[in-house]
């Protein structure tokens, strides 16, 4: 892969981001994934004398994850860019002086694990909100673990990255990023101002078919888009070496990461120009590193937050935390945890009282407008403030392009 020579990303001879992420990802294929424990993200040598605030913890915020196959290269980037926002907060004196702790609990995804993680969390009385759960089941999973709870119990669930449209969300769910439904919506509008008027569909698994069918089918039909649905074979590695002469030059991808990246390899010595459209689940960077890369089918994703190059403040704190503390190359994966923690940050920075579950979800609950560094937080009438949704596409040598 061509070295990425943007000048957000590290620069060669301070840090080795292809290497460290390769060997993580063969050393997550392999399964060698301790589960249930907190994550630990390799930390960058001169982001490590940063001054810390001072004294015991005010307060603790957990952060629930899915480190399953299909969902650890979106939990880890998640989870990195929460501990950059984090470990800024704190060395800038956390609130009013003192360090705000944020524990990350990992699951592999069964409701065992599920349920191990929201008892710790729920009998852990220094706890006063979750912040950045992660993914999709693991988000939906907590309003369903609270509901079972007692009043004094329930904590805010901010910024969960909940993709699912259809859950119905509860009053202390708190989601401000764009769901499955807005990011359909956008690549298919899209699609439509090009003049594209046919679309191919590849499901990466039946529950994804189930999950994104009805949410297809009702936006394609309202701007006139005529959807054609692949034949699955036995891989999807097979799938798109299979592709039918007639197959549309548009192909539109329903499925994380690993599924994705399998569809890609298949992709790659065919004749044919292919643009493959994935959502926000998909993570560019793990698939270059793959080399999941083809110059016949370029990627264009779907992402909640803005651009990593953009000049936003939150952005730019964004880079410049990523690279004080963490080899790693930004990701809107990890941008979205970063700002899923700064979303955290403002809601206990706004308290008068020092913060208490019962408090928290209160200024929660508030939904007060918020500019975070010039991403927009702004709750309407379904509970959700995620409506931002915009697009990159990974060229063949790596480069990610707005």
């Amino acid at each position: 892969m061509k070295q990425n020579t943007s000048p957000y990303f590290p620069k060669a001879g301070q840090s080795a981001p292809a290497s460290t992420r390769r060997q993580w990802l063969q050393a997550t294929a392999a399964g060698m994934l301790a589960c249930s424990t907190a994550l630990q993200a390799q930390p960058a040598g001169k982001g490590a004398g940063a001054r810390p605030a001072a004294g015991t913890p005010v307060a603790t915020v957990v952060q629930i994850v899915d480190m399953s196959a299909d969902q650890q290269d979106i939990s880890r980037d998640l989870v990195v860019g929460a501990r950059a926002a984090w470990q800024s907060f704190n060395a800038q004196g956390g609130l009013k002086g003192r360090p705000v702790l944020h524990r990350v609990l990992e699951t592999d995804g069964s409701a065992d694990s599920l349920q191990a993680a929201w008892q710790a969390t729920r009998k852990d009385s220094s706890c006063v909100a979750l912040a950045g759960c992660t993914g999709n089941s693991v988000a939906a999973a907590v309003i369903g673990l609270q509901a079972q709870g007692t009043a004094d119990e329930r904590l805010a669930h901010m910024a969960p990255w909940l993709q699912n449209a259809d859950t119905v969300l509860d009053d202390a769910s708190f989601p401000i990023f764009a769901d499955h439904h807005a990011q359909i919506e956008h690549a298919l509008k899209s699609l439509a101002v090009m003049g594209v008027r046919e679309l191919g569909v590849v499901y990466a698994s039946p529950a994804a078919r189930t999950a994104s069918k009805g949410e297809l089918e009702r936006t394609s039909q309202a701007l006139k888009l005529r959807l054609v649905t692949l034949p699955a074979a036995a891989s999807l590695t097979a799938t798109a070496q299979q592709l039918p002469a007639q197959a549309p030059s548009i192909l539109l991808f329903m499925g994380g990461t690993p599924e994705l990246a399998q569809f890609m390899q298949g992709m790659k010595g065919r004749k044919t120009q292919h643009f493959v459209v994935a959502m926000a689940d998909a993570n560019l960077q793990t698939l270059a590193q793959l080399g999941s890369l083809t110059s016949t089918a370029p990627v264009v994703v779907t992402q909640t937050v803005p651009l990593v190059n953009a000049g936003l403040p939150v952005v730019r704190a964004y880079r410049d935390a990523m690279v004080r503390y963490y080899d790693e190359p930004p990701t809107p994966q990890s941008l979205a945890g970063f700002i899923g923690a700064r979303y955290a940050i403002t809601v206990l920075q706004g308290l008068d009282t020092a913060p208490t579950r019962q408090n928290v979800l209160a200024a929660c609950q508030r939904r007060s407008p918020l500019d975070l560094g010039g991403f927009q937080v702004r709750f309407d009438g379904s509970k959700r403030s995620g409506h931002y949704v915009t697009q990159s596409m990974l060229s063949p040598d790596g480069r990610v392009v707005g």
